[in-house]
């Protein structure tokens, strides 16, 4: 890799495990100093430990994103960013009588809410500075219907609609904001669920199988770099393939 981010400031929520920490390890690697956020204080020095021994340059804060108050302080924590990587998310998966108007909040709040008040931290900055790039992670379950999958599926589309408003209200001062959008991905969450639940969901797609955290990493790093210069309000699918009906 190229060292085309060296000289910027990259801050990926949800870095400690998953897409975010492969994420944060690859932003690292092309010259960012990377903010990494977590929860756990020690999966963070991991990581921190592991760019530093790379030869990367990278710091980790904690921050619950479900506190609007502590996101905020995270944002100024991380300073002056020139890359911000929405990353972490929570999915529970209920049926709607099941879900709770507590859990339908924890969902908006984390998925949402965070990275509104990030973006609003942060974006007016690199408006000043007259470049930026925003990148959330979104899901399938945001266009497609997904069983259980009612609260999760609203709080991403909510933040691919987001995503396009940003676009338009930061565009014009060399901010650009995408999003991607995976299927099913092989992490720790998705583990959580169990095998034989991950692999239905893949059997859905064309490729017929889940992703690896590097393939939708890879996504992310693309709209997040100069590479995709000209590339801003969309929402770039990384799920496998819809298989065809009939």
């Amino acid at each position: 890799m190229t060292a085309e981010l060296t000289g910027s400031t990259a801050l990926v929520t949800g870095a400690t495990a998953g897409i975010g920490r492969v994420i944060a390890l690859r932003l690292a690697a092309l010259g960012a100093a990377v903010v990494v956020h977590g929860r756990d204080q020690q999966r963070g020095a991991e990581i921190v430990d592991e760019v530093a021994v790379a030869g990367g340059n990278a710091r980790f804060v904690a921050a619950d994103l479900s506190d609007a108050e502590d996101v905020l302080r995270l944002a100024a924590a991380a300073g002056e960013v020139d890359v911000l990587i929405n990353n972490a998310g929570i999915y529970r998966f209920t049926s709607t009588p099941e879900t709770t108007a507590e859990l339908f909040d924890t969902h908006m709040a984390i998925n949402t809410r965070a990275p509104l008040l990030l973006v609003g931290a942060l974006a007016p900055g690199m408006a000043a500075r007259g470049r930026g790039a925003i990148v959330s992670l979104s899901t399938v379950a945001a266009t497609t219907p997904a069983r259980g999958a009612a609260a999760y599926g609203a709080s991403k589309a909510a933040l691919e609609l987001l995503t396009r408003v940003w676009a338009d209200e930061f565009g014009a001062h060399g901010v650009r904001v995408n999003a991607v959008s995976p299927g099913p991905v092989h992490t720790p969450g998705t583990k959580e669920m169990g095998d034989e639940a991950l692999q239905t969901i893949a059997r859905t797609t064309v490729l017929g199988r889940a992703a690896e955290p590097e393939e939708i990493a890879e996504a992310v790093l693309f709209l997040a770099s100069s590479r995709a210069s000209y590339i801003t309000g969309s929402v770039l699918e990384a799920g496998g393939g819809h298989v065809a009906i009939g």
